[in-house]
């Protein structure tokens, strides 16, 4: 190309599910290609209003009754045709205008969506010839993929192997490639478990359970170290993502509590799943493969709602994590996953794969 390529990432600031894959995307791209235009951009942000206060507002579902409207919001927008359709109408009316008066402004060479609402818009923009341009799909999620995948998607970028029989489900004919690079490079370097404990000043003898609630603290993260302090010698540590509230309700609840760790928002995850030997976590996505990477087993409890929910069957069925409705199920599990041994690390394995920013630096006009 006669000038630098130009890379335009749409991403969504909901929690870091999203934003985080754009960001080492990124990164990628720039490392790959020296001198490359890559621009983020917010598409919730973008598209503003109505859509932006409906999606985050429905995303915000730490009470219970939060959770149930956001389970009822998915389940209508997924399973049932005649509120999917509508829902599609009226989110893709408002959306699409935006979204697209922004790429043309970008006048990128390729597009990539790591949230699937933007991807949505792209792919039935592109279906009607209204984008002529490369399109690429990140998906960070193991399953529930309706709106992650679209089939005038060019290129579907999967984390999880496991996901691809859905996408070519969705999107015959399009490209699917199993990559690295759609999360921290740390994850693709073998860790030692005895280091990384003693980096974050965690015992290096007994047991570690890291309880996560993702970016929102979402789920019942008491109820989660309360049954991992029930398991003899074990440390526990409490992750509380952006929530302030909930990360001083658990400081308050173990302030006594010797075995507990409460930590906010932290760049440190590698080291605490290398460190860690079971991951108790609520909301799926990212979180779970980064854990399954370095070889730390998971239960997923707290918050079984929305595409939680489907994931939470396909972790069953692949046999990826445990899955416990409530506590007694989670007490079972916890004493399951901490009497085995630790799988092995995986970090080789996934740092074979392609680069997420090589396919999609492939794209490019003229390679």
């Amino acid at each position: 190309m006669s000038r630098p390529p130009r890379i335009l990432i749409l991403s969504a600031s909901i929690g870091e599910g999203h934003d985080l894959p754009a960001r080492v995307l990124a990164d990628g791209l720039i490392a790959e290609a020296p001198g490359a235009e890559v621009e983020i951009v917010d598409a919730l942000a973008t598209v503003g209003g109505f859509v932006e206060r409906t999606v985050l507002g429905g995303s915000h579902f730490e009470s219970k009754w939060g959770g149930r409207f956001f389970d009822l919001e998915f389940k209508l927008i997924t399973d049932v045709r005649p509120t999917r359709w509508f829902a599609g109408k009226v989110m893709i009316g408002l959306s699409s205008g935006p979204i697209l008066r922004r790429v043309e402004e970008a006048a990128p060479d390729v597009v990539v969506s790591t949230y699937p609402g933007a991807t949505e818009v792209l792919g039935r923009a592109k279906a009607r010839g209204r984008l002529q341009l490369p399109l690429v799909s990140a998906i960070t999620d193991l399953t529930a993929l309706r709106y992650w995948a679209h089939p005038a998607i060019d290129l579907h970028l999967i984390t999880h192997p496991e996901s691809e029989p859905e996408v070519r489900e969705i999107a015959p004919r399009s490209e699917i490639a199993c990559v690295r690079g759609l999360t921290r490079p740390e994850f693709y370097e073998p860790r030692d478990r005895a280091e990384a404990r003693r980096s974050l000043d965690l015992p290096e003898e007994g047991r570690v359970v890291v309880v996560s609630g993702g970016g929102w603290a979402v789920g019942d993260l008491t109820g989660a170290a309360e049954a991992a302090l029930a398991q003899p010698d074990t440390t526990v540590v409490c992750l509380c993502g952006r929530n302030e509230e909930v990360r001083l309700a658990l400081v308050d609840r173990f302030a006594a509590e010797q075995r507990v760790v409460v930590m906010g928002f932290s760049d440190r995850i590698d080291d605490l799943f290398a460190a860690a030997d079971v991951l108790v976590h609520s909301t799926a996505g990212l979180t779970v493969l980064e854990a399954l990477m370095r070889g730390c087993r998971v239960i997923s409890y707290g918050w079984g709602h929305g595409h939680i929910r489907v994931n939470n069957a396909a972790y069953r069925r692949l046999g990826l994590a445990e899955v416990a409705a409530d506590r007694a199920e989670l007490d079972l599990a916890l004493s399951r996953a901490l009497a085995q041994a630790a799988p092995d690390d995986q970090a080789a394995w996934f740092a074979g794969l392609p680069s997420a920013a090589g396919k999609v630096l492939a794209l490019l006009p003229g390679r």
